[in-house]
């Protein structure tokens, strides 16, 4: 009797506590691990998480803070007037901020309101981009910033989504570039409280990190979350990493030096890494755990290793054969055919007069 009282306090508690109290955003670039973490988090008995929802970057750029390049409607012009009506506001950004943090609470808190855990789990790489605007929107959630070392996360972006061609991925996404000066100043600049944790010592010592992260959001410590694969209940299908984590029980140790071997033995391809090492000053690579002298040290040890072989799955595939359909289709004899098929759906689909 007494145990069912005090958990009818506790839901009853929560019931009045703002969302914004009850966040917990995991921030990382994509390919850093995060979704190992997130499944460790996520096992722990008072959080509740989601395949990675994307509800913070289009606010972002509404036009306020930022703006989109193309839009199906007069961006530019949209964004001068939203500023004009945010200046003319009784308080101004502040009020601004309360509608968009009120947008968010009603997801947020819906989502986690039937789990009644104590916190909602947000992992959405795409936030290492805009952490700036959702600390400015959730001042008071928790925040876990995951880094890994600058050239494994290339490696794994590389491997997992362009069949391991670097100029490619490179060319579409300079994820080195964008991701770690962002996530750095994030972590230098603390505007917020926040756990840092790297990912090649979360992966070799698990457990002592998880206690860390768990004594910073205030839970008990629960070290069985490190076995993820046997408590993670959360469900994984959705827009979240289409590669998974493997199929362990727990972390390993085998990725963290897997994407030297690779450079090891392809020159263009180390080329190309020493280029984005370059670009990103030395204080942004200390916070990712590197320097400009050490970021490609293991490559000279692991000369002479077989380079890994690229990520092998459905996905993989999928991606590959897409990418071969893609390439000069303007140029090619199925090109013309798919625009034609595109002219009829479009036909078919357009709004009757």
């Amino acid at each position: 009797m007494l145990n069912t009282t005090l958990v009818g306090a506790i839901d009853r508690a929560r019931t009045m506590e703002p969302t914004s109290d009850r966040l917990l955003f995991l921030l990382s670039a994509p390919r850093s691990g995060s979704t190992l973490l997130q499944r460790m988090l996520g096992s722990h008995s008072e959080v509740m998480t989601h395949p990675e929802p994307h509800l913070m970057p289009p606010l972002a750029y509404l036009g306020y803070y930022d703006r989109v390049e193309r839009a199906p409607y007069d961006h530019i012009n949209g964004a001068e007037a939203i500023r004009g009506f945010v200046d003319a506001l009784p308080r101004g950004e502040e009020d601004y901020l309360d509608a968009l943090r009120a947008y968010a609470d009603v997801l947020y808190g819906r989502m986690l309101a039937p789990s009644g855990k104590r916190y909602f789990l947000d992992k959405t790489p795409a936030y290492g981009l805009v952490a700036d605007f959702v600390a400015r929107v959730y001042p008071r959630a928790k925040y876990v910033v995951l880094t890994r070392h600058p050239l494994a996360v290339f490696s794994s972006y590389a491997s997992s989504f362009f069949g391991g061609d670097w100029e490619a991925a490179h060319r579409y996404n300079p994820v080195v570039e964008r991701y770690v000066p962002a996530l750095a100043r994030f972590v230098r600049e603390r505007r917020v409280p926040l756990a840092h944790v790297q990912y090649e010592e979360l992966v070799r010592e698990p457990e002592r990190h998880l206690e860390r992260v768990f004594a910073y959001l205030g839970v008990e410590h629960e070290p069985e979350a490190v076995t993820y694969g046997r408590r993670f209940e959360a469900k994984t299908d959705g827009p979240g990493d289409p590669i998974g984590v493997g199929k362990h029980d727990r972390p390993v140790t085998g990725s963290i030096e897997k994407w030297a071997a690779e450079l090891a033995s392809d020159a263009r391809k180390l080329a190309l890494a020493r280029q984005m090492i370059d670009r990103v000053a030395p204080e942004d690579l200390a916070i990712w755990g590197t320097t400009h002298d050490t970021a490609l040290a293991p490559v000279e040890a692991a000369g002479g290793k077989p380079p890994p072989q690229p990520v092998l799955n459905r996905y993989t595939l999928q991606r590959k054969v897409m990418l071969a359909l893609r390439k000069d289709i303007h140029h090619r004899p199925h090109g013309k055919l798919v625009e034609r098929i595109k002219y009829y759906c479009d036909v078919l689909l357009r709004d009757q007069l």
